[in-house]
């Protein structure tokens, strides 16, 4: 069966940290580790990950190479996360998660996993983000917590 191409944004590292996000985040990279998922890493996280402390950038490197796929931001991509800002699903200063949804949405991620009930896991925003998609040509893209992707199996 073909793994999942899963886009995490920035606030998903630091929740396996956060006590009141990791009892879920933290089976979460167990998932990851076991190579359940192909992890999209984009020059974006990658920025905002910069200034991370160093706990946060030890699990970033204990991604495996072979589950991990590297996204540059590109011309589409930017301009679809202005598209966002342009029709109100969120404000200017959302244009980072906006870059993050439109850079999943563009290299056809099949999930973009997040804890930002703000801006990004947040129906009334989801489905802005997804009349966008569609209206210029993109498939809808599923954006879950990863409390929604415990694994409930034995």
């Amino acid at each position: 069966m073909k793994k999942q191409r899963i886009y995490l944004d920035t606030s998903v590292f630091g929740g396996y940290f956060d006590n009141e996000f990791l009892e879920f985040t933290q089976p979460f990279f167990n998932r990851i580790y076991k190579g359940e998922f192909v992890i999209l890493f984009s020059a974006v996280l990658q920025r905002e990950l910069k200034p991370a402390p160093k706990k946060v950038i030890k699990l970033i490197s204990n991604l495996s190479d072979d589950n991990t796929e590297f996204l540059d931001e590109n011309n589409s991509a930017v301009e679809l996360a202005r598209e966002y800002i342009s029709e109100n699903v969120v404000g200017k200063t959302s244009f980072a998660d906006c870059l993050h949804i439109a850079l999943a949405t563009v290299n056809q991620a099949d999930l973009l996993v997040s804890w930002n009930y703000k801006h990004i896991v947040n129906i009334e925003r989801i489905r802005g983000y997804n009349s966008i998609n569609i209206k210029n040509g993109y498939k809808q893209l599923e954006i879950r917590s990863p409390r929604e992707l415990m694994n409930y199996e034995n």
